[in-house]
């Protein structure tokens, strides 16, 4: 079977992911990158990395996933806010309304991302002007969360979920 990796990351987690999978398909994988690539579409199951914007993918995914026919997917995403396998599920769900309809998803992987300090500082602004303001301090706890991320604990659930989907498939 041969794979192709296409990503689409502003900040260099989902790139972080996209090469984590590479890493553990080499042999067969024809493409790894964020180029519309011709070999994207030459495998036989592609690899579809975005980060989360406005609780969907981005546009370069979007005009991707429309464009795909007859093959198998695997998304793959990072969000800022997250934690929550719902929030997660919520997201994956508004990126499958793009998939083509000939297209089957055979898995899927989510793990929270930093995000950019411009973002917390942004967050700290806000706190200050109204520190009893609990939504505030909600979200530089999220950022400060997800500062870490991805994480080796990420990258393992990530081998993980890319072991089993290869071993169903291949069994099918």
């Amino acid at each position: 079977m041969k794979y192709a990796i296409y990503y689409n990351s502003a900040t260099g987690n989902t790139k972080m992911l996209a090469d984590h999978i590479c890493s553990q398909i080499k042999e067969d994988c024809l493409y790894n990158g964020n180029a519309d690539d011709p070999k994207i579409e030459e495998a036989d199951l592609i690899f579809v990395g975005f980060w989360t914007d406005k609780g969907r993918c981005s546009d370069p995914v979007i005009e991707l996933l429309r464009r795909i026919k007859n093959k198998k997917l695997f998304l793959f995403g990072t969000a800022g806010f997250g934690g929550s396998p719902e929030y997660f599920e919520r997201i994956l769900s508004n990126v499958e309304k793009y998939i083509d309809p000939t297209c089957e998803v055979v898995g899927h992987y989510m793990c929270q991302g930093k995000m950019p300090m411009s973002v917390r500082d942004r967050y700290q602004k806000m706190y200050d002007s109204d520190p009893q303001n609990e939504q505030f301090q909600s979200l530089l706890n999220n950022f400060d969360q997800a500062w870490e991320h991805p994480n080796q604990e990420d990258l393992d659930t990530l081998t993980i979920q890319l072991k089993s989907m290869i071993k169903a498939i291949q069994k099918s």
